[in-house]
């Protein structure tokens, strides 16, 4: 039989040191075909981009945040493939980009609307 709480608690031990203990960070944003937006936060592993927090603002505005901390909710969850710039439509944004969208509560106003 799986346990599951105990691939929970390696999966989560996993994202928590890419996260505290990450050198280099890169951060992009994706607009998905319903006219979201993906922030996504990640770092290198093993030759691959990790993601460790990923950002959704919906194009009703709610924001859906996972990371070690949240893997995942009844919107969805931290993905756990690696990204690719070169192959996927990722644009590269500043890390303060980020955090801004990471910072924002889930009943702001959308903060892309002010652009």
């Amino acid at each position: 039989m799986v346990d599951l709480e105990r691939i929970k608690a390696e999966t989560v031990a996993y994202f928590r040191a890419l996260d505290e203990n990450a050198a280099l960070r890169h951060h992009f944003r994706h607009v998905d075909e319903e006219g979201g937006l993906w922030y996504i936060e990640a770092v290198p592993d093993r030759g691959e981009l990790i993601v460790i927090r990923q950002a959704e603002l919906t194009s009703v505005g709610r924001l859906h945040r996972y990371s070690w901390e949240h893997l995942e909710d009844e919107h969805g969850g931290l993905t756990d493939q690696a990204v690719d710039p070169e192959e996927e439509p990722l644009e590269a944004i500043a890390a303060e980009e980020f955090q801004r969208v990471w910072n924002t509560g889930p009943s702001s106003p959308r903060p892309w609307a002010s652009r």
